[in-house]
């Protein structure tokens, strides 16, 4: 699984004209899925996002975590981190995940957020949706994680 993080200010997800998921001070994190990824994957990158030290603290280093900050999430599902573009124009997905298994991954590693962090901070989009997303970057720091072996 690979996760990339990026510090922001607020962010937003639109479905059809319609807001799906709103934070202020943050992470908007778009998580894809790959073949061969399991739920334990799903729970390690979870902790690994709480845990990820990228705020500011008092003397302006990076040395604070989203729960340090108490700042929210936002989820979005993006196979398209698992791009494959080392040949021609056409990007292959052929490394991303089955959407079937994307799916109750993507939903774990939310759960596994929510389960930390409460309901109320960690929002979403919708899995597999044509969206929207509107993302005012802090810094701009952005990080990726990854499970990938």
């Amino acid at each position: 699984m690979k996760a990339l993080i990026q510090r922001v200010k607020r962010g937003s997800v639109m479905i059809d004209g319609e807001v799906a998921g709103k934070i202020a001070r943050g992470y908007v994190v778009l998580l894809g899925v790959r073949t061969g990824d399991a739920v334990e994957d799903a729970r390690t990158l979870a902790q690994r996002t709480i845990s990820l030290r990228i705020f500011p603290d008092e003397r302006d280093r990076m040395n604070r975590s989203v729960e340090d900050v108490e700042g929210d999430l936002l989820v979005i599902s993006q196979f398209t981190l698992y791009a494959d573009t080392r040949k021609g124009n056409r990007p292959s997905f052929i490394r991303a995940g089955d959407p079937d298994a994307a799916r109750l991954l993507y939903e774990e590693y939310v759960a596994a957020l929510r389960r930390e962090l409460g309901d109320s901070r960690v929002k979403t989009g919708a899995f597999g949706a044509s969206m929207e997303v509107e993302i005012i970057n802090d810094g701009p720091v952005t990080i990726t994680l990854d499970t990938d072996r």
